[in-house]
């Protein structure tokens, strides 16, 4: 497999797998491993945005990663999440993926304070540099982290021969074609709002990664697979629905990340706990919407899938 055909495919964002009493569990986690593996999905995106990795320590990221590789190393592509807000968190854990097998790192830019290009391009090298043989992906998502991927960015990172592309979650399509267009043959580009899908991809997206994926693995290989067949109408029709699953979902007073949680235990019986604070938990007013969302999801699978 290339080094560019092993990132082109639907990748879930992992959840974290909580125990009942809030730690980060590796027996749940090597369990919802194999769960997305069994789905079929290309891959998983290890220790982002989805698995609340603002929220947890070094350590408890690495057991995390630890954990999942057990299950799936060798079996799917893993790429692992390992930006903290300072440069040495982010190199130890850079390294420390590394060294476990994976396929990429990946990392936002350093949040809070709004640094200049050439600090975020040393930041990364510094990360990319702790782990030398390891594809690095840019995350940018410029609606949480505050500071967007500008073109001149782009290109002062493209020097870093392990610069494999861009995980491009802002809201423009466009910011997809400039990503491919500046990147050239041998990088890729993933679509990051999964509302988007079908446009990031039609657009030239070589893949998406995305945090609603796990919750409906389904609808969105079948999006894939329909856009990749150049059926944009049936596609079209399945995202539209995925999007109103969505909105459902986040019209709960709990966490989206709960709800999501949630609906793969009922779902499947395959329990990732809650979510830490401060992410809300669910509520229980929350149960009625919570179990329409799922009906919703069972339907549509059944709709587009079987």
């Amino acid at each position: 497999m290339s080094s560019v055909e092993k990132y082109q495919g639907i990748i879930p964002a992992f959840y974290a797998c909580y125990d009942d009493d809030g730690g980060v569990s590796p027996e749940r986690t090597k369990i919802f491993a194999q769960y997305l593996l069994d789905k079929g999905v290309k891959g998983v995106y290890v220790c982002g945005s989805s698995g609340e990795c603002i929220y947890q320590s070094k350590e408890e990221r690495k057991i995390t990663l630890e954990s999942v590789m057990s299950v799936v190393k060798g079996k799917m592509t893993v790429i692992a999440h390992v930006a903290c807000n300072n440069t040495s968190d982010s190199m130890e854990l850079a390294a420390h993926a590394e060294s476990l097998g994976v396929d990429a790192i990946a990392a936002i830019p350093p949040i809070y304070f709004h640094l200049p290009d050439h600090a975020i391009a040393q930041y990364w090298n510094d990360i990319s540099s702790a782990a030398p043989n390891t594809d690095f992906i840019i995350y940018n998502i410029p609606q949480l982290a505050g500071v967007a991927l500008t073109l001149p960015l782009l290109k002062e990172m493209l020097k870093n021969p392990k610069v494999i592309g861009v995980k491009n979650s802002s809201m423009p399509i466009q910011d997809i074609q400039m990503f491919k267009d500046a990147a050239g043959p041998g990088h890729v580009v993933f679509n990051g709002p999964d509302e988007q899908l079908v446009g990031g991809l039609a657009i030239g997206a070589d893949g998406g990664i995305g945090g609603t994926y796990a919750v409906m693995p389904e609808l969105y290989l079948a999006i894939e697979r329909l856009v990749k067949a150049g059926d944009l109408p049936k596609a079209r029709e399945i995202q539209n629905e995925a999007d109103r699953i969505i909105y459902a979902m986040c019209a709960c007073r709990g966490n989206l990340y709960a709800v999501m949680k949630k609906i793969i235990k009922l779902r499947d019986g395959i329990d990732c706990g809650s979510v830490r604070k401060p992410l809300a938990a669910l509520a229980p007013e929350d149960m009625a919407q919570v179990d329409k969302c799922r009906t919703m999801i069972d339907a549509a699978i059944k709709k587009y899938t079987k």
